[in-house]
């Protein structure tokens, strides 16, 4: 007579880098590479005039007039610690969605340049390595391992959360 074994049900949660996985825009700060998910951004464009605004983060590097509707920018040399430089031909403006209020407010982040779109697989993707920073870069969703080098995937909403930039933002 067989006996009938009660198993509780696997529930199978997808591993970070299974949400990492698919297309990733690629930029450059400095000499390192970052990797957004394409899905959030909205368009990428030349570096154009950016308006200051006083009394802003020093990472705000202002906003910028995209067809009629005021976007803040945001300098992610300055949001990461690097060392400022002058723009290049390669700089521009990546304009990225962020959700607000339950609505989409585009921001503009200031990269040194895009280098290409990549897709990335599971096996490309490795956890964040630990910093012993407990929690300190909870924008950084991953490490991407292509071409023999290392992307630093970012959550881009993460990055522009905060609550003098979200307050900017909802006011635009």
């Amino acid at each position: 007579m067989a006996t009938a074994i009660n198993t509780p049900s696997i529930k199978m949660f997808p591993s970070p880098a299974t949400e990492i996985s698919g297309k990733h825009l690629i930029f450059q700060l400095g000499s390192e590479e970052f990797a957004i998910n394409v899905m959030n951004v909205k368009e990428i464009m030349k570096m154009q005039a950016i308006t200051s605004v006083p009394q802003t983060p020093s990472f705000v590097q202002g906003v910028i007039n995209l067809r009629g509707k005021i976007v803040p920018v945001i300098n992610l040399r300055r949001k990461f610690g690097i060392e400022d430089r002058e723009d290049t031909d390669l700089t521009c403006i990546v304009v990225v969605r962020m959700q607000v209020d339950g609505g989409e407010q585009p921001v503009g982040i200031v990269v040194d340049g895009v280098v290409e779109v990549l897709t990335f697989n599971g096996e490309d993707i490795e956890d964040t390595p630990d910093f012993g920073l407990d929690g300190v870069m909870p924008y950084v969703r991953g490490m991407a391992k292509i071409k023999g080098r290392v992307k630093i995937v970012l959550d881009i909403e993460q990055v522009l959360r905060g609550n003098q930039l979200e307050r900017m933002v909802a006011r635009s």
